[in-house]
């Protein structure tokens, strides 16, 4: 992978993270409008977090001694793996149901009820395919901070040197 196509995905799960946080924002107003509002809380903070994980995920990726191809798994399934999870709940908040999946949260007041079995298997799919993505993904990222490529390293410091001088 080039140097421009890892900066490009360091830029994009930025940006990702930043759209997160407008959509915590955002959800934060509608919380009252749920069928589930304790739900949309969850929402609110789920996306909240996972948008700081993003950032950071940003700000580390120009580090991570990684091939292209696991580059590309990591950065697909950490977003895929956030997406579900937080559309799991927002649907579950949507509909005030998904007590299958989400089981601590029925028993709170404003929790989740019981609903269809296509309800409770639509939340349970979406919730669950989330799990061994993220995972993956952070795996792959754990993986790729293991060690300093040398070259890479080398480089990096010769560029760090070379704008020093010039700036």
């Amino acid at each position: 992978m080039t140097a421009s196509a890892r900066s490009q995905q360091s830029r994009r799960l930025l940006q990702f993270g930043v759209v997160l946080l407008l959509f915590s924002a955002l959800d934060g107003f509608a919380i009252p409008f749920f069928a589930s509002p304790r739900i949309g809380l969850s929402v609110h903070t789920l996306s909240g977090l996972q948008a700081v994980i993003f950032l950071g995920f940003g700000l580390l990726w120009p580090k991570l001694n990684l091939g292209p191809r696991a580059l590309r798994v990591a950065f697909w399934c950490a977003v895929y793996s956030a997406l579900a999870i937080v559309a799991a709940y927002v649907i579950a908040a949507i509909w005030g149901v998904g007590n299958e999946t989400i089981k601590l949260m029925g028993e709170l007041p404003h929790g989740l009820s019981h609903g269809s079995a296509f309800q409770e298997g639509l939340i349970k799919v979406v919730a669950y395919t989330s799990a061994p993505t993220g995972l993956l993904a952070f795996t792959l990222i754990l993986w790729g901070l293991r060690t300093v490529d040398p070259q890479r390293d080398h480089a990096e410091r010769d560029r760090v040197e070379r704008s020093g001088r010039t700036g």
